[in-house]
Order: C-alpha cells, then sequence, then structure tokens
C-alpha cells in the first residue's frame, strides 16, 4: 500500500503531538526577521490540512498542494468548518508543481521534503517552487537531519488511540542514503479491527546540499536554522528550518 492511504484517516488522530500552532508562530518570526507580510501561501505538501487551516485562519490565501488523494480528502473535510475563505486544494506531486497564480510564500512542513528520495526531484522542487514565488517572495521548510535519520536504525516506535493502533520500524539503508518505515496500522471498523501495512521512505539530505540546490535554483538568500530557533543548526541538530529568499529585480 503506497504511503498515507490508509494512513491518511487515522493520522490526525495519531498526531497528536504535532504543534501545528508553534510551527505557525516560528514561520511569522521567520517572516519578521526577514521583513516580510505575505498574504498568499502555498502550503506544499499539506497533508490533512491541519496547517492550511491554520494559515486561512490567520487571514491568508491559501493553496494546498499534496501528492495523496486521501489526504487531501480529509484536508478538504476539514477546511468545510472555516467560516472564513477556504484554502484551495491541489493533488499533484511537488516536484511537478503547477499553480494557478503566483504566492509570495511558500512553506513545506513536517519533513515532507525527505520523502522526495530523488535529489533531482529535490533540485527540480525547487526550481518551481522558485518560479511559483512573487519577487521577494519566501520559501520555508523544513527536514528531518541525516543526523537523526540515520539514528532511527532499529528503532520500534508505538502510536495509538480508541480508533487505530500503530506499530512502526526503522531502517536506514547507508547505501541508498535512506531510511525505510514499515508501518503496521490497525483501524478499528465496528467491533474488528482491520490490518493495513505501509512503507515510507526518508531521503538524509545535508544541509550543505540544499542549500547549494537552493542557490542554483536562483534563491539570493539562504538561511539554514535550527529546530524553530533562528540560529544556525547544530551538528547533532535533529530538525532542520531553510529560508530561501526570491530576489527583487
Amino acid at each position: 500500500m503506497s504511503a498515507y492511504e490508509a494512513l491518511a484517516f487515522s493520522y490526525d488522530g495519531l498526531t497528536q503531538d504535532i504543534a501545528y500552532e508553534e510551527t505557525l508562530n516560528f514561520i511569522e518570526s521567520v517572516l519578521q526577521r526577514l521583513g516580510k507580510t505575505p498574504k498568499t501561501v502555498l502550503d506544499l505538501a499539506c497533508g490533512t490540512g491541519s496547517l492550511s487551516v491554520l494559515l486561512a485562519r490567520k487571514g491568508y490565501a491559501v493553496l494546498g498542494v499534496d501528492l495523496s488523494e486521501d489526504m487531501l480528502t480529509v484536508a478538504y473535510d476539514k477546511a468545510l468548518e472555516l467560516e472564513g475563505e477556504r484554502p484551495l486544494f491541489i493533488c499533484q506531486p511537488m516536484q511537478e508543481l503547477e499553480l494557478p497564480q503566483p504566492v509570495e510564500l511558500a512553506v513545506c512542513c513536517l519533513d515532507s521534503l525527505n520523502y522526495v528520495t530523488d535529489p533531482e526531484d529535490v533540485r527540480e522542487t525547487f526550481r518551481r517552487v522558485y518560479d511559483h514565488l512573487t519577487p521577494g517572495g519566501v520559501f520555508l521548510f523544513d527536514i528531518n537531519s541525516a543526523y537523526k535519520l540515520r539514528g532511527l536504525d532499529g528503532q520500534v516506535f508505538l502510536d495509538e488511540n480508541d480508533e487505530s493502533y500503530c506499530v512502526w520500524r526503522a531502517e536506514f539503508d547507508e547505501a541508498e542514503n535512506i531510511c525505510y518505515y514499515g508501518i503496521d496500522l490497525f483501524q478499528r471498523d465496528g467491533d474488528v479491527w482491520r490490518r493495513s501495512f505501509e512503507e515510507h521512505a526518508e531521503y538524509a539530505y545535508t544541509t550543505e546540499e540544499l542549500t547549494q540546490w537552493l542557490l542554483e535554483a536562483g534563491f539570493g538568500l539562504v538561511l539554514p536554522m535550527g529546530d524553530r530557533r533562528l540560529t544556525p543548526p547544530q551538528p547533532e541538530e535533529q530538525r532542520i528550518y531553510f529560508a530561501a529568499v526570491k530576489e527583487e529585480p
């Protein structure tokens, strides 16, 4: 089963510890540091739309893009609760990004970029994001660091709630530079539990190569940062943020 097919409908219940509001606060602190006040936002790899909905509630005009139709189904239903302007959701892979109009800010959160396991696809993603930003626009994203992904090798994790039970096992392949997650998911269906299996994969990108590819895509300023900190990442950083600015003519 492909990634986030069965998991999509249990994702929010199993990830209640994700601090979306803190992530949004950090995004806005980076924008303040850069002196930017965008109104239009691309939420790239938006998943179930939790961040998209928060952005919309803050008054941003939001485009949400994700590869998974199942995740977008959840996102669309979630956005129905909004009283104001709702996000527009589009199903497409990020390396084939095509938007109806340019945006002033693009965000890609929760290590979604690691899921693009072909480095050339990441480089193409950077080029397409650059092309779809207005002059002066900002691209802000995070990754799981190579240090973290290598450290996950052999680890087993458990998440559960009343409706779902999820066990995932991590294995890092040094030859491929990829961390594979085998995920066994049990979902309640009336009086029975139904089992699904998904395999997820994350590529271990380095700060140096991502910075170089952003510059090659045309970005004039690239700022690597620690996990929700406005300071450079440390050698043993688990999560690394990047802010890249498209220069104005």
